[in-house]
């Protein structure tokens, strides 16, 4: 478990971490969410020890992280946005001299570094890196990552700049490491987020804006019903003669809350047929995580 409390850091003028505090189960894969400049780099550089907060601490598995300090590195595996790599070498060869420079021994590289290669879908290719697309730079950068078989893997922005293949690729390893190590992933990419994630946090402007199991909290935002009109004098009428209330979504559309799925349905389709009004569309709406993040991040 990774426990994060009261981090603060400026840089200049700019408070970057303004008092962020969060935990990460272990074995889940935890969304750091935020747009550019939000603050996640800083804080995966301060988890590992690459940058001092100006105060607060983190906690991994019990133990306090230090800059400057690579104890607590030695059970994390990273991946940086853009990873970088000795083009000449081919995967096997590339992993293999990380793995010497890890101090493991040649017979656990011959045994690990197939399967690692299996697992990343590299084990059939014997190009170079050079020749390599960018999702098969980053699956790579993925099985170095594990070498060290890590208790918590860092992922920046894994799949920011990669094409819809290589984005799925990469999510597909991510989503297969659950309860083998527990997967930090930052990210502005809200499908990502929830096509894999289990837990989450949102960051804006350097604080914690809403955290927990994605599943509580998309329950906890309601769902709603979508109705769109096939004119203004429709939505009008409709909202003269109702108490529905709502909220505008334009012109034509009001989004309806949600008060019991069946009963407010019925009661909706019940007044239109007395109203003798009929909707263009009328759908049940669960909100989205892009939904989610930008009320909150609105307020």
């Amino acid at each position: 478990m990774i426990v994060i409390q009261n981090l603060k850091k400026q840089i200049g003028q700019r408070l970057i971490l303004d008092d962020l505090s969060l935990t990460i189960p272990s074995g889940s894969i935890y969304g750091f969410v935020g747009e550019n400049g939000a603050g996640k780099t800083t804080t995966m550089k301060i988890i590992l020890g690459l940058l001092a907060a100006d105060s607060g601490t983190v906690t991994i598995a019990g133990q306090t992280v230090k800059y400057g300090d690579s104890k607590t590195n030695q059970n994390i595996g990273y991946l940086p946005d853009v990873p970088a790599f000795y083009n000449y070498l081919s995967a096997k060869e590339y992993l293999a001299l990380c793995a010497k420079v890890s101090g493991l021994t040649q017979n656990v590289i011959a045994a690990k570094i197939p399967t690692l290669l299996s697992k990343v879908g590299l084990n059939n290719t014997s190009q170079k890196i050079g020749g390599f697309s960018r999702g098969m730079k980053q699956r790579l950068g993925l099985a170095q990552a594990l070498l060290n078989d890590p208790k918590l893997l860092i992922c920046d922005e894994p799949t920011s700049a990669l094409d819809p293949i290589g984005r799925k690729e990469v999510l597909t390893i991510l989503k297969n490491l659950k309860n083998e190590t527990t997967v930090l992933f930052s990210t502005h990419i809200l499908h990502d987020v929830e096509s894999i994630c289990d837990h989450i946090a949102i960051l804006n402007e350097g604080k914690i804006q809403l955290e927990g199991a994605l599943e509580n909290i998309k329950a906890e935002h309601n769902k709603y019903y979508e109705l769109q009109f096939k004119d203004t004098a429709d939505r009008s009428y409709f909202l003269k003669h109702t108490a529905f209330g709502g909220q505008k979504k334009d012109s034509l559309t009001l989004l309806l809350p949600v008060l019991n799925q069946e009963d407010s349905g019925l009661a909706i389709v019940e007044t239109l047929a007395r109203l003798k009004v009929v909707p263009r569309k009328l759908k049940l709406v669960e909100p989205t995580l892009e939904d989610i993040f930008l009320k909150v991040v609105a307020k």
